[in-house]
């Protein structure tokens, strides 16, 4: 799937045609530069990798910035391989946001927010025990039973309890494209996709 990366600026609301507010999810999405051409003579497959965001070169080990040196641009802070492209690309070239047209849909993928150790009520959406606590002072968020007794004498695993939450790589499929503004390198999307301001994502089409 061809596509680019952005950065999530974060969510507003449009109106449509027949005044229904849309709420959406705006992305500064390129400007991309090809950073290395993947060929099947070479690599065996065929992609592109694209590096967006530059980065200071003080910031850039030596194979870094090797590798960029080498493409003639200047260091990336992310670098992401794409297949599925048409047209001929060589090094150097840069892939913009007018890749995308309004209308057409787009899966886009980034890292949640983070939330922490949480209990078992934020964490899987559970019910707690509705303000009943049968006179114990800190049952409402509890998980209750977790079926271990003589017989299994263990906890089954996958079983939802408390844990770690969010920071987790998720893929919001099918987000329909609204809005492209190339001259400052804007894609609105219908919806929300994961991340927090600022944060990284990969557009695909």
């Amino acid at each position: 799937m061809s596509g680019l990366i952005g950065k999530k600026v974060g969510m507003t609301s449009i109106f449509d045609e027949n005044g229904k507010n849309i709420p959406c999810t705006v992305i500064e999405a390129g400007p991309c530069v090809v950073t290395q051409v993947r060929t099947n003579e070479v690599d065996g497959y065929e992609a592109l990798q694209l590096g967006f965001d530059d980065k200071a070169e003080k910031r850039a080990n030596k194979a870094e910035l090797g590798h960029f040196k080498k493409a003639g641009v200047s260091p990336k802070k992310k670098v992401v391989e794409f297949q599925g492209f048409e047209g001929e690309f060589k090094l150097g070239d840069t892939v913009t946001v007018e890749h995308f047209a309004e209308g057409e849909f787009v899966d886009v993928t980034g890292t949640s927010k983070g939330k922490g150790f949480q209990g078992v009520v934020k964490r899987h959406g559970f019910g707690g025990v509705g303000q009943a606590t049968h006179g114990q002072h800190n049952r409402l968020r509890a998980p209750g039973s977790i079926g271990a007794a003589s017989y299994p004498a263990r906890v089954f695993k996958g079983m939802r309890m408390a844990g770690r939450t969010g920071a987790d790589r998720v893929t919001v499929e099918n987000l329909q494209v609204l809005k492209v503004v190339p001259e400052k390198n804007i894609l609105v999307v219908k919806g929300c996709v994961p991340g927090h301001k600022n944060a990284y994502v990969i557009v695909q089409k």
